[in-house]
């Protein structure tokens, strides 16, 4: 009898663990929350990209620029906001809601480079710059004004602008003797070596270089464009520093073939003009 009763006992408690009501798994309910909460993060709109985008106009700085001083809207995506602006000593901090479109050069029909040696030249093609100054030299206030551009993630970023006088900067002497040379014609005619050294382009054949000489009415005759107010300068990693002997002044046209330039060198402490070169197409 007690061996009966002890299998009707087992009997009724494996009925109760395990009938017909079916098992319920204790981690169901937590499964099911995390995967809800991953379905909602993997919906979730992706986040607005906020580095810009490098264009192919990045590859060369030069491309860049012109589309930056052209195009407003590039110009603003291009320049870190707030933009730190130093006056002299003073730093400010320019928000993007008071920044005024800057055209640069753009509104000129020319603009000009400053190089110390030759070969400095090929500088203006490399494409694996990362840091470039855009410059300005004004020639009868002495100040000196430069934007400074770092290429981030290939996209070319403005991320400063400095004004300074420019006896703070390394052309000085050159830029007072340019300053002299292109206002006083007395003073110029003392400072150009005679004969000057002439290259173009063959008027016969415009495939050849013409290497000749000027002498003083000539070069008076050719009257090549030489800016008067303002210097402005792409500085690509060039010295331009006072110590150099040489000098070359670089004047590029805008969009009319324009291409000057003239080579300066200073002996026995006084700066002349003694090569000019003029390749305009």
């Amino acid at each position: 009898m007690k061996h009966l009763f002890r299998v009707l006992c087992i009997g009724l408690l494996l009925a109760a663990c395990g009938g017909g009501a079916p098992k319920s798994d204790p981690f169901a309910a937590l499964t099911e929350q995390v995967d809800s909460a991953t379905l909602k993060v993997d919906t979730l709109p992706a986040p607005v990209q906020s580095e810009p985008k490098p264009t192919e106009a990045d590859e060369l700085f030069d491309d860049f620029i012109f589309n930056y001083a052209s195009d407003d809207e590039l110009q603003r995506r291009r320049t870190v906001f707030p933009l730190p602006y130093y006056n002299m000593e003073t730093p400010y901090k320019i928000e993007e809601k008071y920044w005024k479109h800057d055209y640069l050069f753009t509104r000129d029909n020319y603009y000009t480079l400053l190089f110390d040696h030759e070969e400095e030249l090929d500088m203006v093609g490399d494409t694996a710059l990362t840091s470039v100054q855009v410059e300005w030299f004004f020639l009868r206030t002495r100040m000196v004004k430069k934007y400074y551009f770092e290429r981030i993630k290939g996209a070319w970023m403005l991320e400063a602008i400095n004004l300074r006088h420019m006896e703070e900067e390394a052309d000085e002497d050159f830029v007072e003797f340019y300053t002299h040379f292109v206002t006083d014609s007395l003073y110029q005619a003392r400072h150009i070596h005679t004969p000057l050294q002439f290259i173009t382009i063959d008027p016969d054949d415009e495939f050849s270089i013409l290497e000749t000489t000027l002498d003083l009415n000539q070069w008076y005759a050719f009257s090549p464009m030489l800016p008067e107010n303002r210097l402005s300068n792409i500085n690509y990693g060039q010295e331009n520093t006072d110590r150099s002997d040489t000098k070359i002044l670089k004047v590029n046209g805008i969009g009319n073939g324009y291409s000057n330039l003239f080579y300066f060198r200073k002996r026995a402490g006084e700066w002349e003009l003694y090569k000019y070169e003029d390749t305009s197409m």
